[in-house]
């Protein structure tokens, strides 16, 4: 079992994500002065590109394209202005999953390393 902490938890924050910016074009039909094919297209498009971005998490270009969303959400604040307040709460829970997750996949392969250390020096 060698999966990476850091991408689950940056898969479920793009996931999440991508249900409220799908659901950010669906509101901003009647909030905004786009027309109700922009607005779907905008949340569908943004939803489709955290879909993406979760499914590169197993590159580096993953990562990048997560960064992008986070800045893209907090713009977005420009066309419904709860995504500026929305934009940064996922931000900072990207950045949390980005940061802690790495820590722990650390963490976890410095545990793994001891483990086999103690096994060679203890016959198990």
């Amino acid at each position: 079992m060698n999966r990476s902490l850091r991408r689950g938890m940056c898969g479920a924050m793009l996931g999440l994500q991508g249900v409220v910016l799908f659901l950010t074009g669906v509101v901003s039909i009647g909030m905004t002065d786009l027309g109700a094919g922009a607005s779907l297209a905008m949340g569908l498009g943004l939803a489709l590109l955290c879909v993406v971005a979760a499914g590169m998490l197993g590159r580096p270009a993953g990562y990048a394209l997560g960064w992008l969303v986070q800045v893209v959400s907090i713009a977005l604040g420009f066309v419904v202005t709860a995504m500026f307040f929305l934009g940064v709460v996922f931000a900072i829970l990207w950045t949390t999953s980005y940061v802690l997750g790495s820590r722990l996949d650390e963490e976890r392969a410095e545990r793994r390393v001891l483990e086999e250390q103690w096994r060679a020096e203890h016959g198990g």
